[in-house]
């Protein structure tokens, strides 16, 4: 197999191929350079997922600005969650998670959707317009499972979590698509890494563990129990085609899963987040 007269041929209907594949040629040298009977083997499936992915990736991927507005859309929600929270006070949330917190988390989501309404505009994007919110989870008659998260701190802090956790995977479902704009991709995973201090911040205040786990949803939590969904996918153990389970620990033990997933967090994309959110909190 002459793995370059393919590419070569390929180039002539589709003169952008060395443009799609520019991240992947370092994987072909690297196959190609064994030399082994089992790497030749392997040529056709490689080349062929790598090609796959390529195209597939070309005629699927939202653009910079759809990332962009996605993640406004997605901090237009928290930041009114945290604002309506702050309006009620003490009678809401106690002075002392107030000063430690949350006056804090509200500033920061606040910043979130001026920083990226700004962002948009200066790449000559439109800024999405906020959608209604239903922060009952009601899907607009204000009166669903979360119907005193306004006057419940309990419930305050049960949707807060909800919302934090899901921005946090969903950051990270949309930086792949970010590879060709490292200033934004910087940008983003800066905000990703603060939702990430949010939510670990939320789930210690709530006597939880500060990463999650396949168990996240199990137990007692009723509250958290209603959007299992949130949680999808927590539950691998699989990274980079290693099961974390069988690898061992310092002192000679298997990984337990609850380690294992722990460890590494999963990402959510644009459809699981929306299919969780819209409907519910986001009404449209």
């Amino acid at each position: 197999m002459n793995l370059l007269n393919i590419i070569e041929e390929i180039e002539n209907v589709d003169p952008e191929v060395y443009g799609r594949l520019s991240q992947r040629r370092d994987v072909i040298k690297n196959i190609t350079s064994f030399g082994s009977k089992v790497a030749i083997a392997a040529l056709p499936f490689a080349v062929g997922t790598m090609f796959k992915k390529a195209y597939a990736q070309s005629t699927t991927a939202p653009s910079v600005i759809d990332v962009l507005n996605y993640a406004l859309t997605l901090e237009y929600l928290e930041s009114a969650f945290y604002n309506a929270g702050k309006a009620k006070g003490t009678a809401l949330i106690p002075a002392d998670a107030a000063s430690k917190y949350f006056n804090q988390v509200t500033t920061d989501e606040n910043n979130h959707v001026t920083f990226l309404t700004a962002v948009i505009k200066q790449l000559g994007g439109t800024p999405v317009t906020s959608p209604k919110f239903d922060l009952t989870g009601g899907g607009g008659n204000n009166n669903g499972p979360f119907a005193d998260v306004l006057t419940n701190y309990s419930t305050f802090l049960a949707v807060a979590q909800v919302f934090e956790d899901t921005g946090v995977r969903a950051y990270k479902g949309q930086a792949g698509f970010l590879l060709n704009n490292q200033v934004v991709l910087t940008a983003a995973l800066s905000i990703h890494a603060v939702e990430a201090r949010h939510a670990s911040a939320i789930r210690q205040i709530r006597g939880l563990t500060p990463w999650i786990t396949s168990t996240a949803t199990l137990g007692n939590d009723t509250k958290i129990s209603l959007v299992d969904g949130n949680y999808d996918g927590e539950q691998n153990v699989t990274q980079g085609g290693v099961d974390v389970t069988t690898l061992k620990s310092a002192t000679g033990s298997t990984t337990s899963v609850a380690v294992a997933t722990a460890a590494f967090d999963e990402a959510l994309s644009s459809d699981q987040v929306l299919k969780l959110l819209s409907g519910s909190f986001i009404v449209k």
